[in-house]
């Protein structure tokens, strides 16, 4: 194997999937950068001379952009891997905080998605939830939830750990459950 994709990765893995979180999770930082911008243009407003309007606005724009940053280099280094062999979640928090969570694809035993409330829906993020083996896995803010659970069943099921098929033997419990349920609502 010649190229590594993340510093962790075995000799015998092979990336087969990462995405982002939505980039509406850098919201806040955005929104702090314009009011920089703005407030670097005011001094311009007291004194209305070109010196003054562009360089505030060039002082606005370097505060505005290091308060941006950290909101950047947290939703830009914070990843999910799909390997071969495994689900690696990189998530980084600032300048100087990162955890990471590492999980064997065969401890995935289901992956649905969330889509709720208007600005999720016109701006296409979700909700992911895997059920696990050790518990519930949510990842918030997901950009295109329903691309990228399809995306994660289909690594899933080419890997082996989810079946194509359906059992029909379960069908049958079914129909037992609700003649039963049918008798007692009957009595």
């Amino acid at each position: 194997m010649g190229h590594k994709y993340f510093e962790d990765q075995l000799e015998n893995e092979e990336v087969l999937y990462v995405f982002h979180k939505h980039p509406i999770v850098m919201r806040k930082g955005l929104i702090v950068f314009m009011l920089s911008l703005l407030a670097g243009t005011l001094p311009s407003l007291l004194n209305p001379q070109f010196i003054y309007f562009f360089g505030g606005l060039g002082v606005g724009l370097v505060v505005g952009l290091l308060f941006f940053l950290p909101f950047w280099i947290s939703w830009n280094f914070s990843v999910f891997i799909f390997t071969n062999q495994r689900l690696i979640q990189i998530t980084q928090k600032g300048l100087f905080h990162r955890s990471v969570v590492d999980m064997g694809l065969n401890q995935i035993q289901m992956v649905n998605y969330q889509v709720s409330g208007i600005q999720e829906t016109l701006l296409g993020a979700g909700t992911l939830m895997m059920q696990t083996f050790v518990g519930d896995l949510i990842i918030h803010d997901v950009h295109h939830p329903a691309k990228v659970q399809k995306r994660i069943l289909q690594i899933l099921r080419e890997e082996g750990i989810i079946s194509n098929s359906y059992n029909p033997s379960s069908g049958s419990d079914i129909q037992i459950n609700q003649g039963i349920i049918d008798e007692t609502e009957e009595a």
